[in-house]
């Protein structure tokens, strides 16, 4: 008997990277999703492909996978009740309509098989998730019950990068995901309640919070950087790789995210060393680079109310380098590029969250800073200072650009 993962969330992440390591090691794998289609498809196939991206590609089918509709209340709840592992891959949106789901199979499990705990690997790019989670799954559970002997809450740093498909490769076969090459899951040792699964690409960690601030503020903030710095010096280039073809930006982004590496070591000193964070560091450009992986400047830099946002990637390392009393000059800089974003999709539209964002604060860099970094132009007057001059920099820098070019 094959054992089972049930995963909630049936999308690029879900399919390429969780989906694809466990029906790799052997597990059946039980995808839930809202989209009909997905769901008929994977019934239909019991398969799927994920092409990995690189000079050299690669073609993986991926056996024994099965779905349910979400819809299914009943289904939903009898896999959730069966599974020997649970994963949750839907975006802090989505965790808040599957957490109720989640909760009345786990009833159920408890009425089936008294005492027998789940863990749930949780495939966000969240801090602070297993948390989130627990007080959510609190308000769906009887008083009384024993969460914390009963469902493992599992953190995750997902690193893979897998860009978004053009509209021609989709309907070519909606099941098939694009991805790199790259294939390490890190989850936290400390949140398995069950013996942690040998699962070959999964890397446990003891010190959790540390893997994911690394993601969070080296490989997110560098990859924004890029973006917003890209689309700030040349509009008009589409990939990620075009960008970092240009020596002396790459190198800007590359002095960004070793400041951010700073800020990182001084905050873990016994988890990450200068060595160890500046090879993370070129790793990560050499992946950002890969040209075969078709990244858009448009997906890596879009949603700007969440990429700008408190805790997020650039002014969340900045309100950290600021407890510590370190620089962050070079963030603050690809933060302000960044209220100047404006790729657009291959249909040529700004994501919809941006076109708002563009409507509502017109290039107002106070009325971001407030309303969207939640600084306080008080206590926080430091930084909307540094912040001000860092516009005037760009904008004479912009110029000056454009005359060599001309």
């Amino acid at each position: 008997m094959r054992k089972k993962l049930v995963i909630f969330g049936a999308g690029k992440i879900g399919r390429s990277f969780i989906g694809q390591l466990f029906s790799r090691a052997g597990y059946q794998v039980t995808f839930i999703d809202i989209a009909q289609s997905i769901i008929d498809l994977l019934n239909q196939r019991n398969s799927y492909k994920v092409v990995i991206k690189a000079e050299k590609e690669e073609q993986l089918l991926i056996e024994n996978v099965n779905g349910i509709l979400a819809t299914d209340a009943e289904a939903v709840q009898n896999a959730v009740a069966e599974a020997d592992l649970l994963a949750v891959s839907v975006g802090k949106n989505g965790l808040k309509k599957v957490i109720p789901r989640i909760a009345e199979g786990v009833l159920l499990r408890e009425k089936i098989s008294p005492g027998r705990a789940l863990d749930i690997i949780i495939a966000e790019n969240m801090r602070d998730a297993a948390e989130f989670m627990r007080e959510e799954l609190a308000g769906h559970l009887p008083e009384g019950f024993h969460q914390e002997q009963r469902i493992g809450l599992v953190e995750t740093s997902i690193g893979k990068m897998v860009p978004i498909m053009s509209k021609k490769d989709e309907e070519a076969d909606p099941l098939q995901v694009f991805a790199e090459p790259y294939n390490t899951l890190i989850v936290d040792k400390k949140g398995f309640i069950n013996s942690v699964p040998d699962i070959p690409g999964m890397s446990p960690k003891e010190n959790m919070k540390a893997w994911v601030d690394r993601k969070s503020f080296v490989h997110n903030l560098g990859h924004a950087a890029t973006a917003y710095l890209g689309n700030f010096y040349f509009p008009e280039k589409k990939y990620i790789y075009e960008v970092l073809d240009e020596p002396w930006l790459r190198q800007k982004i590359k002095a960004t995210m070793q400041q951010a590496g700073e800020i990182l070591q001084a905050n873990y000193p016994e988890e990450f060393n200068q060595q160890a964070i500046d090879e993370h560091i070129d790793d990560l450009l050499l992946r950002f680079a890969n040209r075969y992986l078709g990244d858009t400047v448009y997906r890596v830099g879009l949603d700007l109310p969440r990429k700008l946002g408190p805790e997020d990637r650039l002014f969340g390392a900045i309100t950290l380098a600021r407890a510590l009393n370190k620089p962050y000059d070079n963030i603050l800089k690809a933060a302000v590029a960044g209220t100047y974003f404006q790729a657009t999709d291959e249909a040529g539209k700004l994501f919809p969250a941006d076109a708002t964002f563009r409507r509502i604060h017109q290039d107002s860099l106070i009325k971001i800073l407030i309303e969207i970094c939640k600084l306080d132009p008080a206590k926080d007057a430091e930084v909307f200072a540094q912040a001000k001059q860092i516009k005037k920099e760009l904008e004479k820098d912009l110029h000056q650009h454009k005359s060599k070019k001309i």
